[in-house]
């Protein structure tokens, strides 16, 4: 995958570049086996729900790669703040989660498989204001996949909702 100089972070399909101090772009090459209208409409619907998934500002093309451009989070150690105020933030994001669950959106990729060598929890950023989470490309909404398969994908997630809290009140 190529390096972009002003490259803040890289998944395992796409890179995520600084484009200006307020905003970020996900690049989508031709080669990246994502389609980025998916993760736009993801990112679009959650966004009308709360704001806890990082909020989408438009799809540019740059020759033939296409960029999903969004809000640029500033990031923050959750070990600067003290437990309690941990525990307020943890209380805020589960509340917004579970809101987006409630209206049919449901992330799935809050803590990523070890194997791919990124931090657990690294779709879940820490700006000063709180949670937010990122990265909504394998998320699912309750209407394109029925009652049954959404059901089970919410389940999946409040557990690891709840290894989550046990991360951040312990280190």
């Amino acid at each position: 995958m190529k390096k972009y100089p002003q490259q803040l972070s890289k998944g395992h399909n796409n890179v995520v570049v600084a484009l200006s101090p307020t905003e970020v772009g996900k690049i989508f090459t031709p080669d990246s086996h994502v389609e980025i209208s998916v993760e736009a409409e993801n990112m679009k619907y959650a966004n009308k729900i709360n704001n806890i998934v990082v909020k989408f500002m438009r799809v540019d093309i740059d020759g033939e790669n296409q960029i999903l451009v969004m809000e640029r989070l500033k990031l923050f150690d959750f070990r600067q703040f003290e437990i309690g105020v941990r525990e307020e933030m943890f209380n805020t994001l589960e509340e917004k989660i579970k809101e987006l669950h409630k209206k049919g959106f449901v992330h799935r990729d809050l803590k990523r498989p070890s194997a791919n060598g990124a931090d657990a929890y690294d779709n879940i950023i820490q700006t000063e204001e709180g949670f937010r989470l990122i990265d909504v490309g394998i998320s699912a909404t309750r209407e394109r996949t029925g009652d049954k398969l959404f059901d089970q994908y919410v389940r999946a997630e409040l557990k690891v909702l709840d290894e989550f809290e046990e991360y951040l009140l312990n280190r």
